[in-house]
């Protein structure tokens, strides 16, 4: 029984459904956002707060082009602070292969107009002063940034609900609701919140989701490990991307710290579907996988034979805390250490995990379907939701307002997977 209706219902307190909200709201809707856990509880605030335009498949260029011109003057616009800092993105290589990557990117670069260019060994010292290591060179785009995530995704939400938006906080979606193939609404702990247009936005979790109304999502979820270290002089305003490890250094002098090496994927039962769309990738890039089994594929099998029937009903968990890998913890801030020798005095204060949610060519989902009618699939962002999320949350309230994007969403639509082969994930980082 249908017991309340909304305007449109957002389902994932994330950065994406919170830009969502805030522009919908903007527009003189009324959205419900709907939020298992807390706002930021997820992905959206576990993420290394990389702004980055660079190194992206083509297509997303044109939007994080867009989305980081919204960043620019994000503070001002939220009236809040996100630590936002222009301070540009710099990946680097040790290798002269790895540097004719960069050099094949910059064709992209120039189409989208960024400021993008090739760096020598020489140069380093001039964006990571003191750097050590032995380097062939990097790619640097100065106007990139990166910013806080938490504060960033909480400060949509507030000006969201400043502008009349509803968020809803410990409401665990079920189920969505579809009829004569368009939306009715979702099931919320077991009761219907009747809506005709839905985005679904739950990162990790939407999947599942959207089997409730028949639309299949391929994605698969990877373990990203951070870690986060006790204050040090100032280093960088840069992000900083290596081979071995990625950081970027906060106002309050403390480093996020991400190891490289192989990707924690935790098997599950879901790892089952979509076998043919992702085994290309897998097997190109076998070594940069590390399986485990473990918590994630026990959780599968207790809903198969759940010990409750209300169990079986929940397509996501209401509050999914990953473990870190300590492994990485340790081999990222020995690294870090290596390039900067005169910080051995840093000490890993916490470090955390969360879910990215990848799709076979490492490119979101921004897409009303066309059926159910009144949908709106936002999901399979593979890491790069954050930097995204400005724009895909303005997108998105066209989508659901107008009906038609501002941008070209062409390479972003669900039905691409089913088309067709789909193409190998084309970034470069």
């Amino acid at each position: 029984m249908t017991t309340s209706r909304a305007d449109a219902v957002i389902v994932g307190g994330g950065i994406v459904g919170c830009a969502a909200a805030y522009y919908l709201a903007r527009r003189g809707l009324a959205p419900l956002l709907l939020e298992a856990c807390v706002v930021a509880g997820q992905q959206s605030g576990r993420n290394w707060g990389f702004v980055r335009q660079q190194g992206r498949d083509p297509r997303e260029v044109p939007l994080m082009v867009e989305s980081n011109r919204i960043w620019r003057g994000l503070e001002v616009e939220l009236g809040a602070d996100v630590e936002w800092t222009q301070g540009g993105n710099l990946a680097l290589a040790a290798t002269e292969e790895r540097m004719s990557l960069f050099e094949g990117w910059l064709d992209v670069a120039r189409h989208s107009g960024l400021d993008t260019r090739l760096v020598r060994a020489r140069e380093l010292d001039a964006i990571v002063p003191g750097m050590q290591g032995v380097w062939v060179g990097g790619m640097y785009t100065p106007s990139d940034g990166h910013a806080e995530p938490a504060k960033a995704t909480e400060a949509f939400a507030r000006a969201a609900v400043q502008h009349g938006a509803t968020i809803r906080t410990g409401c665990l979606v079920e189920a969505l609701r579809a009829a004569s193939g368009a939306m009715t609404g979702v099931v919320v702990d077991g009761e219907e919140t009747g809506a005709s247009r839905v985005v679904c936005a739950a990162g990790a979790w939407s999947a599942p989701l959207l089997r409730t109304v028949g639309v299949s999502l391929p994605r698969r979820l990877v373990r990203a490990t951070v870690a986060r270290t006790t204050p040090a002089p100032r280093i960088s305003e840069a992000g900083v991307w290596g081979p071995a490890v990625a950081f970027r250094q906060r106002r309050d002098g403390r480093l996020n710290l991400a190891a490289g090496g192989a990707t924690d994927y935790d098997v599950t039962l879901d790892a089952l579907r979509h076998v043919r769309l992702f085994w290309p990738n897998y097997w190109q890039n076998r070594k940069l996988f590390r399986f485990h089994v473990g918590r994630a594929l026990a959780r599968d099998l207790a809903r198969l034979w759940p010990r409750s029937r209300d169990r079986r009903s929940f397509p996501y968990e209401r509050d999914a805390d990953p473990q870190p890998n300590r492994d990485k913890v340790a081999r990222s801030l020995a690294e870090f250490q290596r390039l900067f020798p005169s910080t051995d005095g840093l000490v890993i204060e916490r470090s955390w995990a969360g879910y990215i949610d990848t799709t076979p060519d490492a490119v979101p989902v921004i897409d009303a379907v066309p059926s159910p009618r009144g949908l709106v699939v936002a999901a399979g962002f593979s890491g790069h939701g954050f930097a995204m999320g400005p724009i895909a949350g303005r997108l998105i309230a066209e989508l659901v307002a107008d009906g038609k994007p501002s941008l070209d969403l062409q390479g972003f639509r669900l039905a691409r997977f089913t088309e067709g082969q789909p193409s190998a994930p084309r970034s470069v980082l």
